[in-house]
C-alpha cells in the first residue's frame, strides 16, 4: 500500500506544514499569526482525517481515491495551475507597470513555464 492512500497522509502533512508555518512565523516575529496558521492546518487536517464517509473527503484524504477521482483531480490541478499562473503573469504586469522590475512574479513564471516545457518535451518523448 502507497502511503498516500492512507488515511493519515493528508492529515499529517497538514499538521506537519502547520508545524512548518508556525515556526516561520515565530522565527519572523510574528508568533501569533503563526498560532492561528497552525490552527487553521490543524482543523484542516482534522476535518480530513475525521471527515467521515464522504467520498469527496475519502478521495483529498487519499484511502478512497479510484481512476474517476485521479482524473477529477488532475483537471483540478491544472485548473488551480492556469489560475496561479493568471495571477503571476497579472502581478508581473502590474509590476512592470510600477516601474519595477517585475521580480518575483518573473522568476516565478520562469520557473512555471520552463517546468511546462520540460513536461510537454518528457511526456512527448514517452508516449
Amino acid at each position: 500500500m502507497q502511503i498516500t492512500r492512507t488515511r493519515w497522509f493528508t492529515p499529517l502533512v497538514a499538521y506537519l506544514l502547520g508545524a512548518v508555518m508556525f515556526a516561520a512565523q515565530w522565527i519572523g516575529g510574528n508568533p501569533r499569526s503563526g498560532l492561528v496558521s497552525l490552527g487553521i492546518m490543524a482543523a484542516f487536517g482534522t476535518f480530513i482525517l475525521f471527515g467521515g464517509r464522504s467520498e469527496t473527503v475519502r478521495g483529498l484524504r487519499g484511502d478512497g481515491r479510484d481512476e474517476r477521482f485521479w482524473q477529477m483531480d488532475l483537471v483540478a490541478t491544472a485548473m488551480a495551475g492556469m489560475a496561479v499562473i493568471a495571477v503571476i503573469i497579472g502581478a508581473f504586469l502590474v509590476e512592470l507597470a510600477r516601474g519595477h522590475d517585475g521580480n518575483p512574479y518573473a522568476a516565478l513564471g520562469a520557473i512555471g513555464g520552463v517546468t511546462y516545457l520540460i513536461a510537454i518535451v518528457v511526456l512527448r518523448l514517452r508516449r
